[in-house]
């Protein structure tokens, strides 16, 4: 079994005949290629390729080196290679492949030598006096190259330069950098949490679920309108107290939790609807998503009331007397610690049922697919 040692002449200039095989007729092409142009890439190639052939053998193994040529950048270079290939590949008995080239559109006609032959390493060639250069170059080239990437760093680049001076019309140095520093950090948001793929895809997911009468358009729609009642309850009553920026902010966590909360259900609850009547099923954290929604909002409720009671910014819980016929119940006064305690336990209920409830839905779904 040999080691091929081959590299790919992609504009075919080099040799045009079909493959050139063995030590000594590459040794003969790199003086020819050297003595016609001896600034050529080419001739670095030609000898990295003996260079590890050599090598190869030092080490105790078989090699062939090779070079085969292309005709340019079009399918026929590439049929041309990929016949050069079998050629080799027919008349010696290849074990793997080393693939010598010299720049990142070579490096394009791996995967069509690799269809033939196991392709063991790629070894780029790169001029020791120019290395940082053409290294730079093949990146820009890469980089600039990839659409996405250039619309992800070169936009908001160039929206900059060009706001910079337009700013500094009109406001001082500080507002104009923090102003472009904002923007900046906003558009990379938007684009690391992958909120322009939903964006984009978010009306044909609509026109889907109109279509298709999916339950969780409707609760999205619902969801939407408690989280705006919940904000703007919330906002009220944080805007009517005073104490200082920690009490309005605990004030408004305080009353618009609850909406918050059903805004989650509702949500969650219309997606568990549709696992239920769809064919994919439900998963086991979308079944306990409701409950869990439902358990921190209690919880923080608890934790708000604690601090806003505290702080006297809120009444104490008290439980009004309640009659059913020869059952009465004195009204009472729930202490601070006694409210903290009665949602924090609430809570941690709901949770355990939820977790029980998932638990025991996927064991008997498990019990309907296991074979009779």
């Amino acid at each position: 079994m040999s080691t091929l040692v081959v590299y790919v002449d992609r504009s075919g200039e080099v040799c045009h005949d079909g493959p050139v095989v063995g030590w000594e007729a590459v040794q003969a092409l790199v003086t020819d290629v050297g003595l016609e142009d001896p600034e050529d890439s080419r001739v670095n190639c030609l000898l990295e390729a003996l260079h590890v052939a050599r090598d190869l053998r030092d080490g105790g193994e078989k090699a062939v080196v090779a070079v085969v040529p292309g005709g340019g950048d079009g399918i026929n270079s590439h049929r041309a290679v990929a016949r050069g290939v079998e050629r080799l590949r027919s008349e010696h008995d290849l074990d793997g492949a080393i693939v010598v080239t010299d720049s990142a559109g070579d490096e394009r006609l791996v995967p069509i030598i690799e269809s033939r032959v196991r392709v063991d390493a790629v070894d780029r060639v790169v001029v020791r006096q120019s290395h940082d250069i053409q290294s730079t170059y093949y990146l820009l080239k890469q980089f600039l190259g990839d659409e996405e990437l250039r619309g992800t760093v070169l936009v908001p680049i160039g929206a900059a330069l060009l706001a910079f001076p337009l700013l500094l019309l009109f406001a001082d140095l500080a507002v104009a950098v923090s102003a472009i520093a904002g923007v900046i950090g906003l558009f990379l948001l938007y684009k690391g949490l992958g909120v322009d793929a939903f964006v984009s895809t978010l009306p044909l997911r609509i026109k889907e679920g109109l279509y298709s009468g999916q339950v969780s358009l409707v609760t999205y729609v619902v969801g939407a309108g408690l989280a705006l009642i919940g904000v703007f309850a919330g906002g009220i009553r944080a805007a009517g107290m005073g104490g200082g920026d920690l009490l309005v902010g605990l004030r408004f966590l305080f009353d618009s939790v609850p909406w918050m909360a059903a805004a989650a259900m509702a949500a969650a609850t219309g997606r568990l609807v549709d696992g239920l009547l769809g064919d994919e099923g439900v998963s086991s954290a979308l079944m306990n998503l409701p409950f869990g929604v439902v358990a921190v909002g209690l919880v923080v409720r608890g934790f708000t009331g604690y601090f806003l009671e505290r702080s006297t910014a809120i009444d104490p819980l008290a439980v009004p007397a309640v009659e059913a016929g020869v059952v009465s119940v004195d009204g009472f006064v729930v202490s601070i610690w006694g409210r903290l305690a009665l949602y924090v336990a609430v809570g941690v209920l709901v949770s355990l049922v939820g977790v029980g409830f998932t638990s025991r839905m996927t064991n008997d779904r498990s019990l309907e697919e296991l074979p009779e």
